[in-house]
């Protein structure tokens, strides 16, 4: 496994295949396993069933570092906005900045389309704060997760001397 602590090298999201399929239940049954657990939920087979039942590998993507398979987002597009579906990195990335920069990626292609972003997080996850860090801002609770939303930022014209002060949390993508 490569070391991550090297936040120069590219976070590169690449498309999934159906090929990939396994890859990635594997991923996500690692990434969750820590939260679930502490929550008395884990189930590996009913985390793998989910995610199998609604895997689309053209809402997918693959995110490599150095060439090597850290994650995966999911990512659906509706009409009136995105729904950032699944954001997996293995736990032994976690923590080098990977999810941030796939979420900046995620946000450029929000912004050019004038679009929101919703997500849902398991409570009690580490994944609630990774979120509102990142601009996300809570809407409601469900029974297991809560949601959030990211309202798109309107990009400025370089050189343009407008007020360049963006939402709290959010960042201005030139």
């Amino acid at each position: 496994m490569p070391a991550f602590a090297d936040r120069k090298t590219a976070v590169v999201l690449c498309a999934a295949s159906n090929n990939d399929l396994e890859d990635l239940v594997a991923i996500r049954i690692e990434a969750m396993r820590e939260s679930l657990e502490r929550l008395g939920r884990f189930n590996p087979d009913r985390a793998r069933e989910r995610f199998v039942g609604g895997f689309d590998a053209n809402s997918t993507r693959r995110i490599e570092v150095s060439g090597d398979l850290v994650g995966f987002v999911v990512i659906k597009d509706h009409q009136s906005e995105l729904l950032l579906d699944h954001l997996y990195v293995i736990p032994s990335a976690q923590g080098a900045g990977i999810g941030s920069e796939v979420l900046a990626q995620i946000f450029r292609e929000a912004d050019e389309t004038g679009r929101p972003i919703k997500v849902g997080a398991l409570k009690e996850s580490a994944s609630n704060r990774f979120y509102t860090r990142h601009g996300f801002v809570f809407v409601e609770s469900g029974e297991f997760d809560n949601y959030y939303v990211r309202s798109h930022c309107n990009s400025v014209a370089l050189g343009d001397q407008a007020d360049l002060d963006t939402m709290p949390g959010q960042r201005l993508h030139r």
